[in-house]
């Protein structure tokens, strides 16, 4: 082979068929075995790929650490590959300028074909070492956690927590409750300034508050004593525990699971400041901001109304902003943001953006969910993904948050669940009106005043008012 093209030719060749150049050159054994090899390989993935399914994926999270040494193997393999297969074809027998330029084609190609591989191991480490500092447990797998049971309850909570506040408040507190056979969720919102709570009999804070939660009003009539303080409260209370620090979380997933008539499997907590640097590490979201809001303790800034793309910071204060606003609104504009998050943030998105989503992501989420339970609960994301999802928010005038109806919110939540399950065959007209929808915006249950409350009409924000703000999402 004189000519410099068709070495190079070959070379590509090559790239996408191993074993090509040996064969040219003569190397009838070796370019067979590496043909045969690679077309093996390409086989085994096609198969895979057909089978391939959220469970699959789920099991994938076992094998990081060797996903991650397969994929250097490979880039280094690919590398030797195209070097080896320049070398068969004698490049030496080409004028001085045809090597040059041959020798650098090969080079170059090297490296294109080795960096794919390369960026996977990156990924997949970064991957590992995330899910390490997200999640507790040693990660061995866990068996069949759904014997026995329907379903699985997870609190999802917003704090925010961040170096220049002190301590952890609980701005937002939901529970997703999910069938775990359909994926069927329910989503229950409990607002943020619940008075008097409650909690379960024979707990340490019930002892300490056995009429509700009640604390002296604060400098300037501040209030210390809601929902949103308990997790707080708990943390700096360790003597009410025998003296065991940190039982904020655990406090709050038994109080809300008591409250709504639940045991809480697991909670995870959003650092809401940590959400403003994911926006901006996907490079912002595109709201629809319906009317201006001003945030800041005086007024010192402006999210404009408009459709554009907001950074981290602007999304963030569209969200948790209550200045001329009440907790409701911000409830509402709170979903409209998570929900744009969910449908903005596509693949290419987070592949771009990957290691400053990873960075942002260790310092965003705190969970009790052990690492073992992350290959049960990817495929039952994935049912989720396409199931019904019903949210239920306990507002007014559903509920009067200085004086709530404790004996209703258990009700009400025990309804949703019981009509969620039910055949659709048997619904018909359900007891408690519901959308259907895979999207928690969209999706409301709304227990009719006769079946819980003759007193008052137990409904909630309709769709459209749920959706208000959230146009071009």
């Amino acid at each position: 082979m004189k000519k410099p093209a068709g070495v190079i030719g070959w070379l590509a060749l090559s790239a996408v068929l191993p074993g090509a150049a040996h064969l040219r050159a003569g190397w009838t054994r070796t370019g067979l075995a590496l043909l045969g090899t690679y077309l093996g390989i390409v086989l085994a993935g096609i198969a895979v790929v057909k089978t391939a399914d959220a469970g699959l994926a789920g099991r994938v999270l076992r094998y990081l650490t060797a996903i991650s040494v397969l994929a250097w193997a490979a880039a280094l393999g690919w590398f030797v590959l195209i070097v080896h297969s320049y070398v068969v074809l004698r490049p030496w027998r080409l004028p001085r300028k045809g090597q040059i330029l041959t020798g650098a084609v090969a080079g170059v190609l090297a490296i294109v074909m080795a960096a794919p591989f390369v960026i996977t191991a990156q990924y997949v480490t970064v991957s590992q070492r995330t899910l390490e500092r997200m999640f507790g447990g040693s990660g061995e797998p866990i068996g069949d956690p759904w014997s026995g049971r329907d379903r699985v309850n997870v609190l999802l909570v917003g704090g925010d927590a961040d170096e220049n506040r002190i301590g952890i408040r609980t701005d937002s507190v939901n529970v997703a409750s999910v069938d775990v056979r359909t994926g069927d969720t329910v989503v229950f919102s409990l607002p943020r300034n619940l008075e008097d709570v409650r909690f379960p009999p024979g707990s340490p804070m019930q002892a300490r508050f056995p009429d509700g939660f009640r604390l002296p009003v604060g400098v300037g009539g501040s209030r210390e004593d809601l929902l949103f303080s308990v997790w707080e409260y708990a943390n700096e209370h360790p003597e009410l525990f025998g003296g065991r620090q940190g039982m904020g979380a655990q406090t709050l997933k038994e109080t809300v699971g008591y409250t709504l008539g639940l045991k809480i499997d697991w909670y995870a907590m959003v650092n809401i400041w940590g959400f403003a640097r994911i926006v901006d590490a996907l490079g912002g979201l595109v709201l629809t901001v319906d009317r201006d809001v001003v945030f800041g303790r005086y007024n010192e800034g402006l999210v404009r109304a408009g459709t554009r793309r907001l950074g981290g910071a602007e999304a963030l204060w569209f969200a948790r902003s209550r200045t001329f606003s009440d907790d409701f609104t911000r409830m509402r504009r709170q979903r409209c943001v998570f929900n744009a998050l969910l449908t903005q943030a596509d693949p290419a998105s987070v592949l771009a953006r990957f290691n400053q989503i990873a960075a942002a992501t260790q310092d965003m989420i705190q969970t009790d969910v052990p690492r073992g339970m992350l290959e049960h609960l990817v495929p039952l994301a994935a049912k989720v993904k396409h199931a019904k999802v019903t949210s239920v928010q306990f507002v007014p005038p559903l509920i009067h948050t200085g004086y709530p109806d404790w004996e209703l919110i258990r009700r009400v939540t025990a309804r949703a669940l019981e009509d969620q399950a039910r055949p659709k065959a048997d619904q018909g007209r359900p007891k408690a009106v519901q959308t259907r929808s895979a999207n928690p915006v969209e999706a409301v249950a709304a227990p009719t005043a006769p079946a819980v409350a003759p007193t008052a009409p137990a409904v909630v924000p309709s769709p459209d008012q749920l959706k208000a703000g959230c146009d071009g999402m």
